[in-house]
C-alpha cells in the first residue's frame, strides 16, 4: 500500500503528457526565440549567408562536428559552405522553448538529406540544441549551437 500511494504521488506530481500533447501558448519570448531559429533556417535553404549570420552573436560557437567548437563568422561561412555543396533538405518536427530571463535554450529533433558531389544520397539526424541571448533591442541571437545535441563525448 505504502508503494501504491508513492507511486500515485508521482503520477500526480509528473504528469505523464509529453510537450507535444500539452496545448500551452507560447510566450512572446518563446515565439521570438522560434523566430530567430526559422529566420536562420529559412536564410540557410536558400543560402543566404547574411541571413544565416545574422541569427548568431560575433562570439557565437557552432558545432559543425561533435565534440568540435568552431569561432568566428569567418570559419562559420567556410563551413556552412561547405554544406550548401551537398544541397541539404532538412526537416524539423517539434520545437521545445525554456526562456530564463535573458537566455533561452531551444531544442528540436531533425532530419537532414542531401548529395555528395558525385550523386551518392546522405541522410543524417539528431538533435539541435541551441542556447540563445536577448539582445539590448530586445531580439534574441544564437550563442551555442549544437545540432548534434544527441550524440555525448564519452567520460575518459
Amino acid at each position: 500500500m505504502k508503494y501504491a500511494f508513492a507511486l500515485l504521488m508521482t503520477l500526480a506530481l509528473f504528469p505523464t503528457t509529453t510537450p507535444a500533447q500539452e496545448s500551452t501558448p507560447m510566450t512572446m519570448d518563446q515565439k521570438n526565440v522560434l523566430s530567430t531559429i526559422s529566420t536562420m533556417t529559412e536564410a540557410f535553404n536558400v543560402k543566404n549567408m547574411d541571413g544565416i549570420l545574422s541569427t548568431y552573436e560575433d562570439r557565437a560557437t557552432i558545432m559543425f562536428q561533435p565534440g568540435e567548437a568552431t569561432f568566428g563568422r569567418d570559419k562559420f561561412a567556410e563551413q556552412f559552405k561547405g554544406f550548401f555543396a551537398a544541397e541539404p533538405n532538412f526537416q524539423f518536427e517539434n520545437h521545445q522553448v525554456i526562456v530564463n530571463d535573458d537566455i533561452a535554450v531551444h531544442t528540436t529533433p531533425w532530419t537532414m538529406t542531401g548529395k555528395t558531389p558525385d550523386g551518392q544520397v546522405i541522410a543524417q539526424s539528431g538533435l539541435s540544441i541551441a542556447v540563445l541571448r536577448r539582445q539590448d533591442d530586445g531580439s534574441w541571437l544564437m550563442i551555442i549551437d549544437n545540432p548534434y545535441g544527441d550524440l555525448v563525448i564519452p567520460a575518459k
